[in-house]
């Protein structure tokens, strides 16, 4: 009798084991699709806004700095922003985002 309920039980934990792994598959599908996968999607904006600088270009620094893009050295990998008269600062080139300030909204 009591191998009858040992077995029942035993047959209870293995159902709870295999909805326990689905569970877990659905919480990992859940944050790769709000989470993981929206980032990846950003971050793929960014270099490519960061491939195509241009002369003349409205840009913030990660430091926050707001600037004008003078030139573009792709030896060095580095950007020259103006961000006042007379004041020049070079700066990584991955280290330049857009300027979200200055870029009309899109609807």
């Amino acid at each position: 009798m009591t191998n009858i309920i040992l077995a029942a039980q035993a047959a209870a934990q293995g159902g709870s084991g295999m909805s326990m792994i689905i569970m877990m598959v659905a919480i990992f599908a859940i944050m790769w699709f709000f989470m993981i996968r929206p980032q990846q999607k950003k971050q793929k904006e960014i270099q490519k806004f960061q491939n195509e600088l241009t002369e003349g270009t409205q840009v913030v620094t990660g430091g926050g700095i707001y600037g004008t893009v003078k030139s573009i050295d792709l030896t060095k990998n580095t950007v020259e922003v103006k961000v006042a008269r007379d004041v020049v600062i070079t700066v990584d080139k991955s280290y330049v985002f857009k300027d979200m300030a200055n870029t009309p909204l899109q609807k």
